[in-house]
């Protein structure tokens, strides 16, 4: 498990969203629905874990992400409950699966809530500094500068939660995917700079 100093927790009406406080700060969410709870992406944190326990009857752990195990088979065993690692699709369910990427060393899918208009992404997309977020608060990851997730693009979230970074929500959100989008090649240079700025303090992160 990972045993982290401690984390920022955001609690809205979609549920809990908390970061651990890393040098790539690590974002997890649980979202709510109808008394069942969703994990996405998890990372333990056990005062975190004590507030998710009284929003509802945990229902499964999903993993958007290959690459991100994180806490997510321990949690879903802890919990009783499946981990869903990279679900083709999500039936009974309020969630939409999205394909992001699917090559060899990455594999990942995005979550749209409709009732709600959000759109929950693992990688592709990020909040965090080392993403180099435009003005609106947002950008692709280093690994899709020149590829950005089009898959994505047609979204316009009221609510956008990310796997690395602060959520952002209305207006901000969509604005925020739709620059992010156009500006990923444009803004490479910045990024590259700013993730050799965070190299030293990452080594062993796990994503």
């Amino acid at each position: 498990m990972v045993r982290a100093a401690g984390a920022f927790v955001e609690e809205s009406p979609l549920g809990l969203t908390w970061t651990v406080r890393e040098p790539i700060s690590r974002t997890s969410h649980a979202l709510v629905d109808a008394g069942r709870v969703w994990l996405i992406d998890p990372t333990w944190e056990p005062s975190v874990f004590e507030r998710v326990a009284a929003f509802g009857e945990p229902a499964a752990v999903i993993q958007l992400l290959d690459r991100h195990n994180r806490d997510c088979a321990t949690i879903a065993a802890r919990l009783g409950v499946p981990h869903l690692s990279v679900p083709a699709s999500l039936p009974d369910t309020p969630f939409h699966v999205i394909p992001v990427v699917d090559i060899r060393f990455w594999r990942e899918v995005a979550l749209w809530w409709p009732a709600h208009r959000t759109l929950v992404v693992a990688e592709a997309v990020g909040t965090a500094r080392t993403y180099a977020p435009g003005p609106a608060g947002a950008g692709v990851s280093i690994g899709l500068r020149l590829w950005p997730p089009r898959a994505l693009a047609a979204c316009e979230p009221d609510h956008l939660l990310v796997g690395h970074g602060p959520a952002l929500h209305r207006p901000q959100a969509a604005v925020a995917l739709r620059e992010a989008m156009a500006r990923s090649r444009r803004d490479l240079p910045r990024a590259l700079s700013e993730l050799l700025k965070m190299l030293p303090g990452t080594i062993g992160d796990r994503g």
